[in-house]
């Protein structure tokens, strides 16, 4: 069962994002949820940080983070990607960074891609971490479509 404050802040840090950007809401996913925390439990349980093979999550983004287990508030977790904004352009992806590495970019870009409609994340702990997954639907970062 996912904590109805984490979901609920989740979609708000999502949403208000797409909101200012102009782009429709993401809706809560459970079954995402779910593989979001398959995922975030492996990744916890091994100490590793690497994202899921796109065969094991076909058609879906995936969002990582992982701090120091129990320091950061659910804010703070998503502060990072959203912080990339400022390197952020409009444009065709992969042309969508000031800089002209999309990586830069590409937390942000999935959290507000107009393509995506579904979201689901979770967080897991190991002794020392927090991980934090968050899947989308469909998958963002397409090569030549536009982000927004």
């Amino acid at each position: 069962m996912m904590n109805a404050a984490f979901v609920q802040d989740t979609l708000a840090l999502h949403n208000s994002e797409r909101a200012r950007m102009g782009v429709a809401p993401l809706a809560w996913d459970p079954e995402l949820a779910r593989a979001a925390a398959a995922y975030a439990d492996e990744l916890a349980r091994k100490n590793d940080f690497r994202h899921s093979p796109m065969s094991a999550r076909p058609n879906q983004g995936e969002n990582l983070w992982m701090g120091t287990r129990g320091a950061y508030s659910t804010q703070e977790k998503y502060d990072g990607w959203l912080s990339e904004k400022s390197l952020y352009r409009a444009g065709v992806f992969p042309n969508v960074s000031r800089n002209g590495n999309w990586a830069a970019v590409g937390h942000y870009t999935q959290m507000v891609w107009s393509g995506s409609q579904r979201v689901g994340c979770a967080i897991r702990s190991s002794g020392s971490s927090d991980v934090l997954v968050c899947r989308y639907f469909p998958a963002g970062n397409v090569m030549g479509r536009a982000a927004v």
